[in-house]
């Protein structure tokens, strides 16, 4: 089969490569369409913390597809099922599963090759994070599955209620995808971002206010000015990924209120906080990472209920072999994603 493989920063190769064997429990997907992502982006400008010097890796983590095989022991799906799955299951043994904090399971079994014309789907996975997709809806929504996932996990754990003030700092994929699950919960919402296209993408699902940074001299005031008595939002969330806007964060929120740094930072940086605010206007301070089974569930019934617009969400289509293009014209931001098509 033909894939995607990832050979170091800005070095990504289409290449024959074995078709994976199916093991019990598992299930080969044929993969319809695959998308664009900033976590790919990110390794393939900078790299992936874990990577060895000449090591390959096969490259993408978001698609949907058709079950191509199914492994001895799988009993919910067969072939020819049109599905969409998530990247990542935990083993629900280790400590973090028995207390409930399943993204930080320590034995994750993850899927990669997304970017190929095959992906086989771990038992783990199977057991947990694949659905099965009606036919009313796409292959290009159901790919969409695994950030959303995240971003409902982000709006549930900084339990936003009803007309809560919620800031965005950030319109890529991510910022959107959390706009849209506040918009859901009922927050009244502000997002900021230097892209003016975005920013649109922005206003069409649901943003009250909306914020161009290169228009504004100070960020934070321009934040704190869209909020009554110039208290600050209920609840900041970064989806940005920058360390200076990590620190920013913090002087938008009120008294009392919540940020929630959601965007992953480059490994290694750090950030300072003032701790007479942190400490005397108790602010509370989350980090956030991946997911849970529970919330890729919801995510789904988002998606299958039509909640989520690929209109919005996946812009530009791409064959296999221009992959590599398809993530510079997500890089460029005139798109949310791009999807790479496989059929």
């Amino acid at each position: 089969m033909k894939a995607a493989l990832y050979y170091g920063i800005g070095d990504i190769r289409v290449e024959d490569v074995p078709k994976p064997k199916v093991g019990f429990g598992e299930i080969l997907m044929k993969n319809v369409t695959a998308l664009t992502c900033g976590t790919e982006l990110k390794q393939y400008r900078r790299g992936y913390p874990s990577f060895k010097e000449g090591e390959v890796r096969r490259f993408g983590h978001e698609s949907s597809g058709i079950v191509a095989e199914v492994g001895e022991g799988v009993k919910n799906f067969k072939v020819g099922d049109r599905i969409a799955t998530h990247n990542s299951a935990p083993c629900n043994h280790c400590y973090y599963c028995r207390v409930g904090q399943y993204s930080l399971c320590e034995n994750l079994v993850f899927s990669d090759g997304a970017w190929a014309e095959y992906r086989l789907l771990p038992a783990a996975i199977v057991e947990q994070n694949v659905f099965h997709l009606p036919s009313h809806i796409s292959y290009k929504s159901a790919a969409l599955l695994e950030p959303l996932s995240c971003a409902v996990y982000c709006i549930d754990e900084a339990n936003i209620k009803l007309m809560d003030i919620v800031v965005i700092n950030g319109a890529g994929p991510l910022g959107l995808m959390n706009l849209k699950v506040a918009k859901l919960r009922g927050a009244y919402t502000i997002i900021s971002d230097l892209n003016p296209k975005r920013l649109q993408y922005a206003k069409e699902i649901g943003a009250d206010e909306i914020i161009n940074v290169s228009e504004v001299d100070d960020q934070i005031e321009a934040v704190l000015d869209k909020t009554p008595s110039h208290r600050g939002a209920d609840v900041v969330i970064d989806a940005t990924g920058l360390p200076e806007m990590w620190e920013k964060n913090m002087y938008m929120v009120r008294k009392g209120g919540t940020v929630m740094e959601f965007g992953g930072c480059k490994s290694g940086t750090t950030v300072t906080f003032d701790t007479r605010r942190l400490h005397y206007d108790q602010i509370t301070v989350k980090g956030l990472f991946h997911t849970t089974p529970r919330h890729v569930e919801q995510a789904f019934r988002l998606i299958e209920r039509g909640h989520i617009s690929e209109e919005v969400f996946v812009g530009g289509t791409y064959p296999l072999e221009k992959c590599v293009e398809a993530l510079e014209s997500h890089a460029k931001g005139d798109v949310v994603k791009n999807e790479i098509r496989l059929e």
